[in-house]
């Protein structure tokens, strides 16, 4: 009887507490709810009404928000903690950004990682758009965009592959004697306007490049050429747009008529592509106020001033001529009409430029 009472008291005594215990499972539910959906909120990429709607598309913004990280085609098995824990260095810097190479330990590979500095960036919902843009972009002849990464306050990481061979720049500088070979000239020459015209007529909506230089095509083992940064003026905002364009132009890469990035177009893309062919052909750098002695700071302009003086054999780099007269007199001609070809592509006028896919026609004509 005596244990029949003591139970009693027991259970009354427990009864007691049972709605504070369920209150407090209550408020400790709430509370880790609250505080999870506060994280997502807080990394959340703002898409607002441009995210469309649609299965697969929200599914992917959830996943986003969740981990941070889209992928496309050649990084399926990749994770943020591959990127994040990647030892790496410093390649390149700029107004807007970082450039590291980088080793995913997983699975050795070396790759590209582009920073793009916070106070750079367009608005992450808009960035977001072009990168799933780029991101489906696939040709033997561009950079692919195998990854992008947002991080919580804002930072923007995209992955690259890595190509050991570096920058068409640095090959045109380093002074190898495949450099003043006519075969590879050309090679790369093609390989360039086919990257380009892919972009200008290979995909459902075109692409400008808006930043073509040679320090933005990277080089396979073989010599085969590979746009890079295409597009990328997309992801930044007007300031950093700016800031892209000032360097491109200082360094003589750009068209008269192109004042601000977002003016950019195919007719400003060949223009560059124009002083590719010229840098390759003269082995020099676009702007140089020592070229040949002259007075005139940009490479175009001084060579047609060499032309109207009858001092053309002045304009080609002086080993890839002799090597082409010595071999026969067709190579001479191949030289002379590329030197024509990228006058034309920088033609003051934009209406009078021709487009890719003319420019590969003449290239596969004089191959």
């Amino acid at each position: 009887m005596e244990r029949s009472q003591k139970i009693k008291l027991l259970l009354g005594f427990l009864c007691s507490f049972l709605p504070l215990l369920v209150l407090l499972a209550l408020c400790h539910y709430f509370r880790k709810r609250l505080k999870w959906r506060g994280r997502r909120e807080s990394e959340s990429l703002e898409v607002g009404d441009e995210r469309g709607g649609a299965g697969a598309e929200e599914e992917e913004e959830e996943e986003l928000e969740a981990e941070g990280l889209v992928k496309f085609a050649g990084a399926e098995s990749l994770t943020v903690h591959d990127i994040l824990e990647a030892p790496g260095e410093v390649v390149g810097k700029s107004s807007y950004g970082t450039l590291y190479r980088a080793r995913i330990e997983r699975s050795g590979s070396v790759v590209l990682l582009r920073f793009l500095r916070p106070s750079s960036a367009g608005r992450t919902g808009e960035v977001l758009l072009v990168a799933r843009a780029l991101g489906a972009v696939r040709h033997p002849n561009l950079v692919p965009l195998r990854a992008m990464y947002l991080g919580p306050r804002g930072e923007k990481l995209f992955l690259q592959p890595f190509y050991a061979a570096g920058s068409l720049k640095q090959f045109l500088r380093a002074g190898v004697a495949e450099a003043h070979r006519w075969d590879i000239i050309l090679k790369l020459s093609l390989g360039i306007a086919k990257g380009l015209d892919h972009l200008h007529t290979g995909l459902e909506k075109p692409i400008v490049h808006g930043n073509l230089k040679t320090n933005n095509i990277l080089l396979d083992a073989d010599y085969q050429p590979r746009l890079a940064d295409f597009g990328l003026h997309l992801m930044l905002n007007p300031a950093a747009a700016q800031e892209m364009l000032k360097a491109s132009a200082a360094q003589g890469y750009n068209a008269p008529e192109l004042v601000k990035l977002k003016d950019a177009s195919k007719e400003t893309d060949v223009y560059s592509l124009g002083i590719i062919l010229f840098e390759m052909l003269t082995q020099k750098d676009p702007i140089n106020i020592n070229f040949l002695q002259s007075k005139d700071f940009h490479l175009p302009i001084s060579l047609r001033n060499l032309v109207l003086d009858h001092k053309i054999s002045d304009v080609f780099d002086s080993e890839l001529l002799n090597q082409s007269l010595d071999r026969n007199s067709s190579e001479a001609h191949g030289l002379l009409t590329l030197f024509q070809l990228a006058i034309a592509c920088c033609s003051p006028l934009p209406a009078l430029r021709p487009d890719t896919k003319h420019v590969i026609s003449r290239l596969e004509v004089i191959a």
